[in-house]
Formats: structure tokens, C-alpha cells, sequence
């Protein structure tokens, strides 16, 4: 299969899996830029903030975890269900404003990499990110990766939910990058509960969510087994 073939099937897995393939076209802006150029970055901060009635930190922990999960998701489903992962790069991955004001992604990179590589792949697209992040708002490195981490964990399991036949393969590819870089020690696998299948993930951060107004604790938080614990 080439990178067309690979993201095209998995986009199907839902709207954080979509990466669009062809030349960038008028308006993209490539990833890279966000590491010269803050105010796209500002721009999509101040964007989530408006939306959710909330403060700048937690709006750029938000931000970040939406923007995230686009870059973790697809990489992460091919290397489940196919093996070779498209060679992201910032340098070859684009975006654009969507009509709802979110960001809409497409890349040029024509070569395909050995799962092994997939590693790499995620921190060389994440860490300028968070660097990025970091330097418009005092967010927490730690409470960034965990952000990161959490992603991973959403991707695997809706892999495991739309594709039951690669339940494990998901499961073995998820720990591996979980227990390894920038996302070793971002949380715990515990026993599988609800939708999840082998483990589920529990983080050992929080993402802030909790302060957005009507907001609570997502089901993967520190926070959330805190709660839980007998009195």
C-alpha cells in the first residue's frame, strides 16, 4: 500500500484518524510554522477558550490535546492495521481552518516507515508542539504529555471497537509507545473496564477539563481515581 492507500482507510475510523494526502493548496499552513509563527497557535488558544467560557491554561491544555490527537491517531492506526506508517514530518504535514474552526489536515509525504519508527515519528511531531504550547502559556510539560498519552489511549480503543480483529495488535502497539520517550510514566495500565479491551489507561495527570463550566472528570484521570477511593 502507499501513504494515499493507508490514510484513506484509516480516516474511516473517525474524524481524529483523517489526514487528507495531495500538495498543499492555497492557505495550508505546514506544521513547522507553528513553531516560528505563535499566532496561529494563539489564535486557536484564544478560539477553545471563547468557545468553553474558560482561562488560558486550560485552554491550552485543550488545544492541545485536540491538535494531539490528530497528530497521534493516524500514524498510530496504520502501524496498527498496516504496519508501515506514513513519514510524517512538521516540515510535510499541513493545516487549515475548518468552516467550525477547527483544523483540517493534509500531508505531501510520499514514503512509508517501519512501525519501529513510529516512536520517533510521534515525538518528533509532539515535542515542538508542546515546546510551542509552553511558550504562550505556563502549562505543565507533564500535564501536556499526559494530554498526549491520553489521545493514544482514545485512539486504541476505537481501533479496537471498529476493527474487534485488531483488538490486540492495538493493545501491544499502544503499551509499547506508552512505556517508552516522552510518554513513559504519563500513566498506568489498569484491568479493561467499559469499552476498552486488554487494559485501560489511567492517567497520572489531569487535563483540566474539570474547570470548564459543566465540566467534570474525564474517565481516564488522576482525579477520577482519587475519587473513587475508600473513605
Amino acid at each position: 500500500m502507499d501513504v494515499r492507500a493507508v490514510l484513506t482507510d484509516v480516516a474511516g475510523l473517525g474524524p481524529f484518524f483523517a489526514i487528507g494526502t495531495g500538495t498543499a493548496e492555497a492557505g495550508e499552513r505546514a506544521v513547522a510554522d507553528l513553531h516560528a509563527d505563535p499566532q496561529p497557535l494563539r489564535e486557536r488558544i484564544a478560539h477553545v477558550r471563547g468557545a468553553l467560557g474558560t482561562d488560558r491554561r486550560v485552554a491550552a491544555s485543550l488545544a492541545f490535546q485536540g491538535l494531539a490527537a490528530h497528530l497521534v491517531s493516524a500514524p498510530y492506526a496504520a502501524a496498527v492495521l498496516h504496519g508501515p506508517v506514513p513519514a510524517l514530518t512538521p516540515a510535510d504535514l499541513y493545516w487549515h481552518r475548518g468552516a467550525d474552526g477547527g483544523w483540517v489536515w493534509r500531508t505531501d509525504a510520499s514514503g512509508l516507515a517501519d512501525a519501529a519508527a513510529l516512536p520517533g515519528l510521534l515525538d518528533g511531531l509532539l515535542a515542538p508542539l508542546v515546546a510551542a504550547v509552553r511558550a504562550q502559556v505556563p502549562v505543565s510539560e507533564r500535564l501536556l504529555w499526559g494530554n498526549a498519552a491520553s489521545a493514544l489511549a482514545a485512539a486504541k480503543r476505537l481501533v479496537a471497537a471498529q476493527r474487534p480483529a485488531a483488538a490486540a495488535r492495538a493493545a501491544e502497539v499502544a503499551r509499547d509507545l506508552l512505556g517508552g520517550g516522552a510518554l513513559a510514566g504519563t500513566g498506568e495500565l489498569l484491568p479493561p473496564r467499559g469499552r476498552d479491551h486488554t487494559w485501560t489507561f489511567r492517567r497520572r495527570s489531569c487535563c483540566l477539563y474539570y474547570r470548564v463550566p459543566g465540566g467534570g472528570l474525564c474517565d481516564d484521570c488522576v482525579l477520577s481515581s482519587v475519587a473513587r477511593r475508600p473513605r
